[in-house]
Protein backbone atom coordinates (compact mmCIF):
# COMPACT_ATOMS: atom_id res chain seq x y z
CA UNK A 1 0.00 0.00 0.00
CA UNK A 2 1.72 3.62 -1.08
CA UNK A 3 2.30 5.87 1.61
CA UNK A 4 0.24 9.07 2.06
CA UNK A 5 2.81 12.38 1.19
CA UNK A 6 3.87 14.44 4.23
CA UNK A 7 2.91 17.97 4.03
CA UNK A 8 6.21 19.93 2.69
CA UNK A 9 6.87 21.64 6.47
CA UNK A 10 7.81 17.87 7.77
CA UNK A 11 9.68 16.29 5.42
CA UNK A 12 13.06 19.09 5.36
CA UNK A 13 14.07 18.30 8.96
CA UNK A 14 12.86 16.58 12.24
CA UNK A 15 8.91 16.93 13.54
CA UNK A 16 7.35 16.52 16.78
CA UNK A 17 4.13 13.84 16.99
CA UNK A 18 2.50 16.78 18.31
CA UNK A 19 3.40 19.00 14.63
CA UNK A 20 2.49 15.92 12.78
CA UNK A 21 -0.96 15.96 15.17
CA UNK A 22 -1.84 18.94 13.51
CA UNK A 23 -1.12 18.56 10.38
CA UNK A 24 -3.48 15.65 10.49
CA UNK A 25 -0.79 13.22 9.92
CA UNK A 26 -2.07 9.77 11.52
CA UNK A 27 0.02 8.09 14.48
CA UNK A 28 0.36 4.81 11.91
CA UNK A 29 2.16 7.18 8.82
CA UNK A 30 4.68 8.43 11.22
CA UNK A 31 5.13 5.13 12.31
CA UNK A 32 6.37 4.18 8.68
CA UNK A 33 9.55 2.86 7.48
CA UNK A 34 10.39 6.45 5.45
CA UNK A 35 10.81 8.10 9.26
CA UNK A 36 13.56 7.45 12.09
CA UNK A 37 12.52 7.80 15.53
CA UNK A 38 15.60 9.80 17.35
CA UNK A 39 13.63 10.59 20.31
CA UNK A 40 10.48 9.83 22.42
CA UNK A 41 7.70 11.64 19.92
CA UNK A 42 10.51 12.82 17.48
CA UNK A 43 10.91 11.61 13.86
CA UNK A 44 13.32 12.75 10.87
CA UNK A 45 12.47 11.62 7.32
CA UNK A 46 15.27 8.97 6.25
CA UNK A 47 16.05 11.20 2.92
CA UNK A 48 16.39 14.48 4.62
CA UNK A 49 19.57 14.90 5.83
CA UNK A 50 18.89 17.76 7.89
CA UNK A 51 21.48 19.35 9.77
CA UNK A 52 21.57 22.63 12.14
CA UNK A 53 18.46 24.34 13.36
CA UNK A 54 16.19 22.06 10.26
CA UNK A 55 17.52 18.83 12.87
CA UNK A 56 16.45 20.24 15.89
CA UNK A 57 13.29 21.91 15.58
CA UNK A 58 11.40 19.38 16.79
CA UNK A 59 12.75 19.34 20.60
CA UNK A 60 11.87 22.92 21.19
CA UNK A 61 8.40 21.61 19.87
CA UNK A 62 7.13 18.96 22.23
CA UNK A 63 6.30 21.57 24.22
CA UNK A 64 5.71 25.04 24.60
CA UNK A 65 8.04 25.54 27.27
CA UNK A 66 11.25 23.45 25.79
CA UNK A 67 14.04 25.93 24.21
CA UNK A 68 17.59 25.29 23.04
CA UNK A 69 20.59 26.63 25.40
CA UNK A 70 24.30 26.37 26.36
CA UNK A 71 26.27 24.55 23.17
CA UNK A 72 23.26 23.86 21.24
CA UNK A 73 21.96 27.30 20.99
CA UNK A 74 25.57 28.62 20.83
CA UNK A 75 26.27 26.23 17.79
CA UNK A 76 23.02 27.45 15.89
CA UNK A 77 24.27 31.51 16.29
CA UNK A 78 27.60 30.04 15.07
CA UNK A 79 29.62 30.94 18.22
CA UNK A 80 33.29 29.44 17.97
CA UNK A 81 33.39 26.69 20.70
CA UNK A 82 37.05 24.74 22.22
CA UNK A 83 37.52 21.66 21.85
CA UNK A 84 36.41 20.90 25.19
CA UNK A 85 33.19 21.97 24.78
CA UNK A 86 32.74 21.41 21.16
CA UNK A 87 32.89 17.75 21.86
CA UNK A 88 29.95 17.83 23.61
CA UNK A 89 26.79 16.87 21.28
CA UNK A 90 24.21 16.10 23.70
CA UNK A 91 21.32 18.51 23.06
CA UNK A 92 21.33 20.74 25.62
CA UNK A 93 17.32 21.46 26.18
CA UNK A 94 16.07 23.84 28.80
CA UNK A 95 12.53 24.71 30.47
CA UNK A 96 11.69 27.23 32.61
CA UNK A 97 11.69 26.83 36.57
CA UNK A 98 8.72 25.60 37.55
CA UNK A 99 8.32 22.73 34.94
CA UNK A 100 9.43 19.31 34.59
CA UNK A 101 12.71 18.21 34.11
CA UNK A 102 13.79 17.64 30.32
CA UNK A 103 14.24 13.60 29.93
CA UNK A 104 14.95 12.13 27.02
CA UNK A 105 17.88 10.13 25.28
CA UNK A 106 21.14 12.15 24.09
CA UNK A 107 19.19 14.87 25.60
CA UNK A 108 20.63 17.35 28.52
CA UNK A 109 18.16 18.87 30.68
CA UNK A 110 18.18 22.13 32.40
CA UNK A 111 15.68 24.33 34.02
CA UNK A 112 16.79 27.87 34.08
CA UNK A 113 14.66 31.71 34.44
CA UNK A 114 14.29 33.36 31.41
CA UNK A 115 13.60 37.37 31.60
CA UNK A 116 11.49 38.83 28.69
CA UNK A 117 13.51 38.60 25.62
CA UNK A 118 15.89 36.08 26.63
CA UNK A 119 14.22 33.31 24.10
CA UNK A 120 13.40 33.95 20.70
CA UNK A 121 12.75 31.72 17.16
CA UNK A 122 15.45 31.32 14.55
CA UNK A 123 14.97 29.30 11.52
CA UNK A 124 11.72 27.63 13.27
CA UNK A 125 13.65 26.62 16.48
CA UNK A 126 13.17 27.68 19.75
CA UNK A 127 16.16 28.88 21.78
CA UNK A 128 18.11 31.74 23.67
CA UNK A 129 18.54 35.11 22.81
CA UNK A 130 22.71 35.28 21.26
CA UNK A 131 23.37 37.59 24.22
CA UNK A 132 21.67 35.04 27.35
CA UNK A 133 23.48 31.94 25.70
CA UNK A 134 27.19 33.80 25.36
CA UNK A 135 25.84 34.34 29.44
CA UNK A 136 25.26 30.95 29.79
CA UNK A 137 28.76 29.76 28.23
CA UNK A 138 30.21 31.79 30.92
CA UNK A 139 29.97 28.95 33.30
CA UNK A 140 31.77 26.72 31.13
CA UNK A 141 34.26 28.41 28.77
CA UNK A 142 37.44 30.05 29.77
CA UNK A 143 37.99 33.65 30.03
CA UNK A 144 39.66 34.01 26.37
CA UNK A 145 37.05 31.43 24.97
CA UNK A 146 34.33 33.39 26.28
CA UNK A 147 36.02 36.96 24.87
CA UNK A 148 36.27 35.23 21.14
CA UNK A 149 32.59 34.18 21.67
CA UNK A 150 31.35 37.29 22.53
CA UNK A 151 33.88 38.90 19.66
CA UNK A 152 32.13 36.62 17.39
CA UNK A 153 28.32 37.74 18.29
CA UNK A 154 29.16 41.41 18.09
CA UNK A 155 31.51 41.23 15.08
CA UNK A 156 30.35 43.31 12.05
CA UNK A 157 31.94 45.24 9.32
CA UNK A 158 30.63 48.32 7.23
CA UNK A 159 29.92 48.97 3.50
CA UNK A 160 33.45 49.50 2.41
CA UNK A 161 34.46 45.64 3.32
CA UNK A 162 34.48 42.83 0.54
CA UNK A 163 31.96 41.18 2.41
CA UNK A 164 29.32 43.28 4.92
CA UNK A 165 28.19 42.06 8.23
CA UNK A 166 25.45 43.27 11.05
CA UNK A 167 26.55 41.95 14.46
CA UNK A 168 23.66 39.38 16.32
CA UNK A 169 23.93 41.47 19.18
CA UNK A 170 25.94 44.48 21.04
CA UNK A 171 28.54 45.03 23.69
CA UNK A 172 25.97 46.87 25.56
CA UNK A 173 23.24 44.20 24.86
CA UNK A 174 25.61 41.75 26.50
CA UNK A 175 26.51 44.03 29.33
CA UNK A 176 22.86 44.88 29.96
CA UNK A 177 22.12 40.82 30.15
CA UNK A 178 25.21 40.37 32.80
CA UNK A 179 23.56 42.97 34.44
CA UNK A 180 20.53 41.43 35.17
CA UNK A 181 21.23 38.10 36.73
CA UNK A 182 24.18 39.30 38.69
CA UNK A 183 24.10 35.84 40.85
CA UNK A 184 24.25 33.78 37.92
CA UNK A 185 27.13 31.05 37.69
CA UNK A 186 29.77 32.58 35.59
CA UNK A 187 29.05 36.11 35.85
CA UNK A 188 32.71 36.90 37.42
CA UNK A 189 33.99 35.75 34.23
CA UNK A 190 31.48 37.09 31.89
CA UNK A 191 32.22 40.56 33.49
CA UNK A 192 36.05 39.86 32.92
CA UNK A 193 35.29 39.02 29.59
CA UNK A 194 33.30 41.99 28.69
CA UNK A 195 36.08 44.28 29.05
CA UNK A 196 38.16 42.79 26.10
CA UNK A 197 35.40 42.11 24.13
CA UNK A 198 36.21 44.18 21.09
CA UNK A 199 34.14 44.30 17.60
CA UNK A 200 35.41 43.44 14.20
CA UNK A 201 37.13 39.94 15.07
CA UNK A 202 36.01 37.30 12.78
CA UNK A 203 37.16 34.30 14.20
CA UNK A 204 38.64 32.85 17.42
CA UNK A 205 42.21 32.74 16.20
CA UNK A 206 42.10 36.49 15.70
CA UNK A 207 40.64 36.88 19.32
CA UNK A 208 43.47 34.75 20.40
CA UNK A 209 45.92 37.00 18.54
CA UNK A 210 44.94 40.05 20.31
CA UNK A 211 45.06 38.52 23.72
CA UNK A 212 48.64 37.60 23.31
CA UNK A 213 49.41 40.34 22.65
CA UNK A 214 47.85 42.81 25.11
CA UNK A 215 49.15 39.99 27.79
CA UNK A 216 52.78 40.80 26.47
CA UNK A 217 51.90 44.20 27.64
CA UNK A 218 51.76 45.39 23.37
CA UNK A 219 49.62 48.26 22.36
CA UNK A 220 46.48 47.08 21.52
CA UNK A 221 45.85 46.65 17.76
CA UNK A 222 42.48 48.48 15.76
CA UNK A 223 40.40 46.44 14.30
CA UNK A 224 37.92 47.14 11.33
CA UNK A 225 40.43 49.33 10.03
CA UNK A 226 40.20 50.24 6.66
CA UNK A 227 43.41 51.16 4.72
CA UNK A 228 42.36 53.63 1.39
CA UNK A 229 43.94 55.46 -1.62
CA UNK A 230 44.61 58.60 -2.51
CA UNK A 231 40.85 58.54 -4.10
CA UNK A 232 39.82 57.42 -0.62
CA UNK A 233 38.88 53.76 -2.18
CA UNK A 234 39.18 51.25 0.28
CA UNK A 235 41.95 48.83 -0.86
CA UNK A 236 43.32 46.87 2.27
CA UNK A 237 41.15 45.68 5.04
CA UNK A 238 43.70 44.05 7.74
CA UNK A 239 42.60 41.61 10.43
CA UNK A 240 44.24 44.24 13.10
CA UNK A 241 46.14 47.08 12.46
CA UNK A 242 48.51 49.77 14.04
CA UNK A 243 47.68 52.82 12.68
CA UNK A 244 50.73 54.91 13.95
CA UNK A 245 53.40 52.58 12.93
CA UNK A 246 51.45 51.29 9.87
CA UNK A 247 52.01 47.82 11.15
CA UNK A 248 48.85 45.24 9.94
CA UNK A 249 48.16 41.88 11.04
CA UNK A 250 46.91 38.99 9.07
CA UNK A 251 45.74 35.95 10.63
CA UNK A 252 46.43 33.15 7.70
CA UNK A 253 43.56 30.22 8.53
CA UNK A 254 43.13 26.90 6.94
CA UNK A 255 42.01 28.32 3.67
CA UNK A 256 45.42 30.16 3.17
CA UNK A 257 46.61 26.59 2.04
CA UNK A 258 45.57 26.58 -1.26
CA UNK A 259 47.39 27.81 -4.28
CA UNK A 260 45.14 30.91 -5.62
CA UNK A 261 44.51 31.67 -2.34
CA UNK A 262 48.45 32.08 -1.88
CA UNK A 263 48.72 33.78 -4.60
CA UNK A 264 46.44 36.13 -3.40
CA UNK A 265 47.77 36.27 0.12
CA UNK A 266 51.36 37.59 -2.01
CA UNK A 267 49.72 40.35 -3.49
CA UNK A 268 48.01 41.84 -0.63
CA UNK A 269 51.20 41.85 0.93
CA UNK A 270 52.43 43.46 -2.07
CA UNK A 271 49.42 46.19 -1.90
CA UNK A 272 50.43 46.81 1.65
CA UNK A 273 54.05 47.19 0.88
CA UNK A 274 52.81 50.10 -1.59
CA UNK A 275 50.55 51.69 0.56
CA UNK A 276 53.43 51.75 3.35
CA UNK A 277 52.16 49.79 5.56
CA UNK A 278 54.36 46.54 7.21
CA UNK A 279 52.25 43.20 7.21
CA UNK A 280 52.70 40.77 9.31
CA UNK A 281 51.71 37.20 8.62
CA UNK A 282 50.58 35.13 11.64
CA UNK A 283 49.68 31.30 11.42
CA UNK A 284 47.82 29.15 14.18
CA UNK A 285 51.31 27.69 14.95
CA UNK A 286 52.59 31.47 16.16
CA UNK A 287 49.22 31.54 18.89
CA UNK A 288 50.67 27.92 20.52
CA UNK A 289 52.39 27.58 24.11
CA UNK A 290 52.94 29.84 26.96
CA UNK A 291 55.01 32.24 24.91
CA UNK A 292 53.75 32.50 21.61
CA UNK A 293 55.66 33.73 18.47
CA UNK A 294 53.06 35.72 17.43
CA UNK A 295 54.45 38.66 20.58
CA UNK A 296 57.60 38.38 19.21
CA UNK A 297 56.39 38.94 15.47
CA UNK A 298 54.66 41.29 16.14
CA UNK A 299 57.05 42.92 18.73
CA UNK A 300 60.01 43.25 16.18
CA UNK A 301 57.63 44.51 13.44
CA UNK A 302 56.66 47.54 15.93
CA UNK A 303 60.13 47.94 16.91
CA UNK A 304 61.10 48.53 13.49
CA UNK A 305 58.98 51.17 12.67
CA UNK A 306 60.13 53.38 15.79
CA UNK A 307 57.99 51.61 18.21
CA UNK A 308 59.97 51.76 21.70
Amino acid sequence: MRRTNLPDHLTTGSFSLRASDKAGVTRKRTAAKDLVTVSRGVRVPVLSGATGAAALRAYTDLDDASVLVMPSAARLWNVPLPGYVSGDWRIHLARRRGFSFPRRVNVAGHLLTFLPGETVEHDGVKLTSPARTWLDMASVLKLEDLVAAGDSLVCSHGPDFPVPKDALCSIEELREIVGRHPGMRGVRTARAALELIRVGADSAPETHMRLALIDANLPEPELNHVVRNHLGLPVLWPDAAYLEWKVSLQYDGQHHGGAEQHLRDIERQERSLAYGWLEVRISKHDLEGERPAVVHKVRRALQSRGWK
